[in-house]
């Protein structure tokens, strides 16, 4: 590993400051100012206002009026369709400045976050096309007298909730479909990555969506998040993040029988048979494993490889992950990032030294990267990894590879579906029936073949147990956002009624 020069860019970088955007006027709120260093290069680079549970009430106050009595959910699809169409095309036009903020608040590669802002911006386009597609039913088989209608509606204020290491892909994942439904939105990213969603404030009040329909709240979770999820004018939570903040928004929102989307974690593995085509898979163990510096709720953090090839394999995937370039995040060239928090690379080393003492060995990496910078982590790979090791169920949530044998089919399904995840899954052969009992075997919400970590604004993502409730992404993403009624109609005078005359 050699270590980078600061860029000139961070050098000429002056800290941003933001603030909040709340029934369409950008306000400092009513707390103090957060401060984000960039993970990457150890400089503040941003400033938010720490919100406070009166900037949350305002919010959903605005998002609420802006539902009950604005234009929005009365516009035809083709109206918030074009809207959302502009918003894609600003998005576009200013990917540059929004993956650099991603860059350098979160710690991901400068390459990387453009890739994510391409796809953003083709969710923001696929959402338009589905604000026009959304529809009810009807049913003329009910008898002569009678019509049945059942329509979609908006069900109202959502709360959004992003996390860190995504920052504007997870929330295009979510607040273009609820637009696209006709509700109105408090979104509050995390406090470590808000410049990029803040940005999008602006974007979206320059494509037109009126005032109080796309409200911003930073700060924490337990001063914003909290009433965002509690509060009786929110009629919907969508929330991506930790299982264990998962489990709790969960428990808020059950306090007034909120509907809830959850997108949690993830400890996904890649099965792979002798038959396998081993070049490829090689590529996608390391890509799976590495990507965002594993801070990525579908990595592939496990490899299930049969026995017979497990020593070869690991080997290969080790000679490769040697090849990763770790550094600098603003380096075109660099493929892995920082690390988001110092307390967070701290947590990845924790677990390293626990399957170490466990009985794990370390086959490559294992320690933390001083690379004059900010704070990064070697790409690790243990070997000899136990299903029962924590290493093996738990979330690491950093570029560590566990790697666990297995004999036969049931015995590779069985380690894949003995963890409380299942977010995705991959399984590696040339043999089709092979790749489709593992697919309809695992539990889990996506299960690549033959592949690793692909996607498209087309598939629903989302997973099993406690990886999850519902799907994001897909034709049926807009209706997520709705609630149905029926109309049952009646023509004519009303016979045979039961009462007696």
């Amino acid at each position: 590993m050699t270590a980078h020069v600061k860029p000139k860019a961070i050098d000429d970088f002056k800290a941003r400051d933001f603030r909040m955007l709340i029934d369409g006027v950008w306000t400092e709120g009513a707390g103090s100012a957060l401060e984000r260093v960039a993970p990457g290069h150890g400089v503040v680079v941003s400033r938010y206002p720490a919100g406070t549970r009166a900037d949350a009430e305002r919010a959903i106050a605005a998002a609420r009026k802006a539902f009950d009595e604005g234009p929005w959910p009365r516009m035809t699809g083709a109206e918030r369709s074009n809207i959302l169409l502009k918003a894609a095309d600003l998005i576009a036009a200013k990917a540059d400045e929004l993956a650099f903020l991603d860059c350098i608040e979160s710690g991901k590669p400068i390459s990387q976050a453009k890739g994510e802002l391409s796809g953003a911006a083709d969710i923001w386009r696929y959402a338009a096309a589905l604000a026009r597609d959304l529809h009810g039913e009807s049913y003329n088989t009910l008898g002569e007298g009678t019509l049945g209608v059942v329509l979609r509606e908006a069900i109202g204020v959502v709360s959004i909730i992003t996390p860190w290491n995504f920052p504007f892909l997870i929330v295009s994942q979510k607040l273009p479909f609820a637009l696209a439904a006709g509700c109105t939105t408090v979104v509050k990213p995390s406090e470590l990555t808000s410049g990029s969603t803040l940005l999008l404030g602006e974007i979206l009040i320059e494509a037109g969506v009126p005032a109080g329909v796309v409200n911003i709240v930073t700060g924490t979770g337990p001063e914003v998040g909290s009433v965002m999820t509690t509060h009786p004018d929110v009629d919907m939570v969508s929330f991506t993040g930790s299982t264990g903040v998962g489990r709790l928004t969960m428990a808020n929102a059950a306090q007034t029988l909120k509907k809830v989307s959850l997108e949690l974690g993830g400890k996904n593995p890649q099965i792979v048979f002798p038959d396998a085509d081993l070049d490829a898979f090689i590529d996608a163990a390391v890509f799976g494993a590495y990507f965002n510096a594993g801070e990525c709720c579908n990595a592939g953090s496990r490899l299930i490889l049969h026995r017979s090839i497990a020593s070869e394999v690991t080997a290969r995937v080790a000679e490769l992950a040697r090849k990763v370039k770790v550094g600098d995040p603003l380096d075109p060239t660099t493929q892995v990032g920082a690390i988001i928090t110092p307390q967070h690379l701290e947590k990845i080393g924790s677990y390293v030294d626990g399957a170490a003492k466990a009985g794990a060995s370390v086959a490559l990496g294992g320690t933390a990267l001083d690379l004059g910078l900010g704070q990064f982590m070697a790409p690790t790979i243990l070997s000899g990894v136990q299903p029962d090791m924590a290493v093996a169920r738990e979330e690491v949530f950093g570029p560590v590879l566990s790697v666990l044998t297995f004999e036969t089919t049931d015995e590779a399904i069985r380690i894949a579906n003995a963890i409380d995840y299942g977010l995705s899954a991959g399984v590696w052969s040339r043999d089709f029936d092979t790749c489709l009992t593992i697919g309809r075997k695992v539990r889990a919400g996506t299960v690549w073949m033959n592949t690793f970590m692909d996607g498209a604004s087309e598939l629903p993502f989302g997973g099993y147990r406690q990886s999850g409730l519902g799907r994001e992404l897909g034709h049926h993403a807009v209706e997520d956002y709705t609630e149905t009624k029926t109309l049952n109609m009646h023509m004519g005078a009303r016979t045979g009624w039961w009462m007696p005359r």
